[in-house]
This record gives structure tokens, C-alpha cells and sequence, in this order.
């Protein structure tokens, strides 16, 4: 049997903002009832972060929790720890109404790094960009051009961004000619 590999096998690009596919990624989709406290103290304790609250990412390190819509959560993990992390999942809400699934090979992720993270997703998506109104831990679930995603800032100078894998290609020439030398605008940092 092959090993896994990510989408891109960690793709890199090196402008006014450095793009990365991140490699591989754990990534559990949770629907479920959020007003439940069953149902949020058993997939926090899955994830082994807080709850995050409306379009926010509760992150620590490659663990995370990411609100995706009112009754869904994205779970991220190590990838070899996903399977266990569903299975986890799966037992403790047994009772409880939910779904969830194993989606790590089904998406991949980028990071970007760099002062001018926040002008690349601004050139890309119809987010206000401002610091004061993305701040880091918030997520937003649109679409990069024609591509439906979801990103969320770490800091002032690190995004991360998630995607359908099949269009990873697609995602990595957005971000990449998005961050080009020369045409950073200078709008937030860039």
C-alpha cells in the first residue's frame, strides 16, 4: 500500500507573501446540534480546544476546532490521528443526533506567511480585510475567486486556507499570482 500524499506535496511560492499547501492534514466534518452541550463538550473534548464561537477558529497548533455554519464544525488534527479522532467522535455522541465524517483526503490546506497575507485574500475574496474588522481567530466561510473555502488569520502575518482538493491546483495559482511581486497594494501591511 502507497503512502498518503497531499494534494499538491507541499507546493511552495515565494512573493510579496510566501504560499504553501500545508502537506497532510486531519480534518473531520461534525454536524450536529451547537446548542447541545453534549453534543459541544464532546467534540471540544474530541478536538481538545474550546468551542469556537460564530465564524471564529479555537486553534492549538494543528489542533483546531472551525465554525463552518450554524450546525457545523470542522475538526483538525494530525493527520494520522483523524480515523481515531472520528472513531473517539463517534462512540461519545452515539446517542446524541450528529454526523460525521473523515475528510482529510478531500481537502487540502494552504498557509500563507507573510505582512501581506491580508491583501492577498482581500484581492481574492469579498471579506473586509481591515484589521478591525478580520482579526486574528476569525474565519470566514466564501468563496477565492470561483473557489469555495474557508481561511482564518493565526496572526496578522499568518492565514491559513482550506479547499475542496480537487482544486487545489486551481487554489495554489490564485494565492500564488495574488501575492506576486510587485503587486502587493499596500492596503494592510502588503
Amino acid at each position: 500500500m502507497s503512502e498518503p500524499v497531499s494534494a499538491l506535496r507541499r507546493a511552495r511560492y515565494a512573493g510579496f507573501v510566501t504560499v504553501e499547501e500545508a502537506g497532510l492534514q486531519g480534518m473531520v466534518q461534525i454536524r450536529g446540534d451547537l446548542s447541545s452541550d453534549a453534543f459541544t463538550s464532546a467534540v471540544s473534548d474530541a478536538a481538545g480546544v474550546p468551542m469556537p464561537g460564530l465564524r471564529e477558529a479555537s486553534l492549538d497548533g494543528r489542533n483546531g476546532l472551525l465554525w463552518m455554519s450554524p450546525d457545523e464544525l470542522m475538526l483538525l488534527c494530525p493527520y494520522p490521528e483523524a480515523d481515531r479522532a472520528l472513531s473517539r467522535l463517534q462512540a461519545t455522541l452515539a446517542d446524541t443526533h450528529h454526523l460525521a465524517l473523515n475528510v482529510s483526503d478531500a481537502r487540502a490546506m494552504f498557509t500563507l506567511q507573510g505582512d501581506g497575507v491580508r491583501d492577498v485574500l482581500a484581492k481574492l475574496a469579498p471579506v473586509d480585510m481591515a484589521p478591525d474588522a478580520f482579526r486574528p481567530g476569525m474565519l470566514r466561510r466564501t468563496r477565492l475567486a470561483q473557489v469555495a473555502a474557508a481561511f482564518w488569520l493565526r496572526s496578522d502575518t499568518q492565514a491559513e486556507v482550506i479547499c475542496f482538493r480537487s482544486v487545489a491546483p486551481y487554489m495554489m495559482e490564485l494565492l500564488s499570482t495574488a501575492a506576486r511581486p510587485g503587486s502587493a497594494v499596500g492596503l494592510h501591511g502588503g
